[in-house]
């Protein structure tokens, strides 16, 4: 059988604001659509760490620019912030990492670039 669908940050907040307000585990179940269980262990979470958050991992599509790319992407952008993004794609590109397309530079040249000033000559 698969995984539940995961509860959004909205329905956790329901959760521990109905268990803080002295609403029963099954009432509140009841009232978000999840198991009793579910309430018992968000309740308990909130109460240990202070926080709710799902620590659901590998949900979603694999990053093309790991961290160590990013950041060598970046570093590129404030050595050389004249060329054009097919010239900075071209150079991580020849660098260690794996090769990305001209698009996919394009749009992280722009997230790297948020920060650092430059000239985009596309």
């Amino acid at each position: 059988m698969g995984k539940a669908a995961e509860l959004s940050k909205f329905d956790r907040g329901q959760i521990v604001m109905d268990q803080r307000l002295g609403t029963s585990t099954t009432e509140t179940a009841r009232l978000i659509g999840c198991s009793r269980s579910a309430v018992v262990s968000i309740h308990a979470e909130w109460i240990n760490d202070g926080d709710t958050s799902s620590r659901r991992q590998g949900v979603g599509r694999p990053r093309v620019i790991k961290e160590k790319g990013r950041r060598r992407l970046s570093r590129l952008v404030k050595q050389n912030r004249r060329l054009k993004v097919a010239q900075l794609t071209a150079q991580y590109n020849a660098g260690p990492s794996a090769s990305v397309s001209e698009h996919t530079g394009h749009c992280w040249i722009w997230d790297c670039a948020a920060d650092v000033p430059f000239v985009c000559l596309c």
